[in-house]
Parts: structure tokens; C-alpha cells; sequence
């Protein structure tokens, strides 16, 4: 039986235009696994991004809940909601929104800073060992716009760990990468995810959601397909990408 790690139940959320309400999440409830690699799919308008920042806390539900270690966070006071993205949960995003006058160490030390549950000794060593582990270290002095695509991604991963959350939320993180990087930077979260960490992963991309332990498929702002997947590993690529293209399919995807 796997524990729940986040929970949410009736979410909705409206955006008035033009004198209408336009629902993009309707009474939708869903359940996120501790140490799951969770994908989101849907087609283009769904609703799969709007979820991720509604389950994440960086925008309010309209309504119903969003239960995290018993609380809810749809009402949790803002300063009690920003402790809790800034570390309990990490963020990973298609552009990467790094400090442009920060060196990559500095960029992923900042959240570290921010958080204080370390001291800054221990947040400069995590850090280091965080540029070891994603294969940085020989690039953390310089600036992001001296770097890669892949390796902006590589520090942005890097500095959503710092703080050890206990999910990741990453949204279209390989969106504008090329193939090579794309490919580096999901054998990275995968690593991740063996080692223990949760992810929730929204993408349009069937050869990253190939990574996933289970995939969730939303349409018109609602769960209408959950597919359950065995652990990934590289041999089992192929019959991987038959299964889920074939309930890709299914879903009108």
C-alpha cells in the first residue's frame, strides 16, 4: 500500500473573461504518491498546468482542497504557504528562471539561504555535492548565460533539491531542450526518483512520460485516465513506449 504524500479532493478553478467564468479544473480529485515519478499528460488547454500550480501551492484553487501532511493548502496563510515552496517542495520549470547575475553555485545555494534550515557551511556543502551528482561542477562559477540549455536545467534541478523536499514539481522541464540534453536531463530525475524522491511531472512529451511510474491523463479539467507502470529501466524502453502510445491512444491523446 503506497502513502499519499498529497491529496486533493473537488479542486476547481475559474478564471473570469469578458463577464464569464471559464472553469479549468472541475471537481477534480487526485491522490500523488510518496516516491512515485508522477506524470501529467492531457491535450493543450486541459488543465495539466493549471493542476500543477494548484497542487503546488503557487496559485489558489477556487475551491476544494489540497491536503499536505493534514493541512490544507488552499487555506494556509500565504507566509505559511511561501515556508512550504520554499521547502518542502521543489521546482522545476521549462524555463529555467535563473539569476542571470548569479554563478550556477550561487543560484542553487539561494533557496538553500532562504530556507535557514541549514547553516550556510552546510547549504555550500550540499551544494557541491549537488554540482558532483548532476556533472556541473566544472561550469558552478560561471553564469547561466555562459552555459548550456542542459546545463541551466542541470542547475535548475540542483537548486530545486537543495532543501531535500519531499516533492518535486516540474513542469515541461525537457520543453526546450533538444534531444541530448532532454535525454540527460530525465535520466537525472529518474536517479532522483530511485534514490527516493517523489515527482510530479506535467509534459506533453510521450518519450519523457516513459520515465513515469504512473500517468494521469486530464481532459476538460478532470481525470479521465490513470495508468500504473512498473519501475522504468532502459531495457525496457520499447514494450514501454507500445503501452503507453497504445493507452495514449485510447485517450484520444
Amino acid at each position: 500500500m503506497k502513502n499519499t504524500i498529497l491529496s486533493a479532493k473537488g479542486l476547481c478553478k475559474s478564471f473570469a473573461h469578458n463577464g464569464k467564468q471559464n472553469h479549468i479544473l472541475s471537481n477534480l480529485d487526485i491522490d500523488i504518491y510518496e516516491g512515485d515519478f508522477t506524470v501529467v499528460m492531457g491535450a493543450s488547454g486541459s488543465g495539466k498546468s493549471t493542476l500543477l500550480y494548484a497542487l503546488s501551492g503557487m496559485d489558489r484553487a477556487t475551491s476544494g482542497q489540497v491536503l499536505y501532511k493534514g493541512e490544507d493548502i488552499v487555506k494556509m496563510p500565504e507566509k505559511k504557504l511561501s515556508a512550504l515552496r520554499c521547502g518542502d517542495f521543489g521546482f522545476i520549470f521549462q524555463q529555467m528562471h535563473l539569476v542571470s547575475n548569479l554563478s550556477v553555485f550561487e543560484n542553487i545555494t539561494v533557496p538553500g539561504y532562504l530556507n535557514k534550515s541549514r547553516t550556510s557551511a552546510e547549504v555550500d556543502k550540499r551544494a557541491e555535492e549537488l554540482t558532483e551528482k548532476m556533472g556541473i561542477t566544472h561550469i558552478k562559477k560561471q553564469l547561466p548565460s555562459q552555459c548550456s540549455g542542459g546545463e541551466q536545467q542541470r542547475c535548475a534541478i540542483a537548486r530545486a533539491v537543495i532543501n531535500s523536499p519531499e516533492l518535486i514539481f516540474a513542469d515541461e522541464p525537457t520543453g526546450a531542450l533538444n534531444r541530448k540534453n532532454t535525454t540527460e536531463v530525465l535520466d537525472l530525475l529518474t536517479t532522483l526518483n530511485n534514490d527516493g524522491q517523489s515527482i510530479l511531472m506535467v509534459t506533453h512529451d510521450s518519450r519523457a512520460a516513459l520515465r513515469a511510474d504512473r500517468i494521469i491523463y486530464i481532459a476538460d479539467g478532470t481525470v479521465i485516465g490513470d495508468l500504473e507502470l512498473p519501475r522504468y529501466t532502459a531495457e525496457s524502453e520499447k514494450s514501454r513506449e507500445t503501452q503507453i502510445n497504445s493507452w495514449l491512444s485510447s485517450m484520444e491523446w
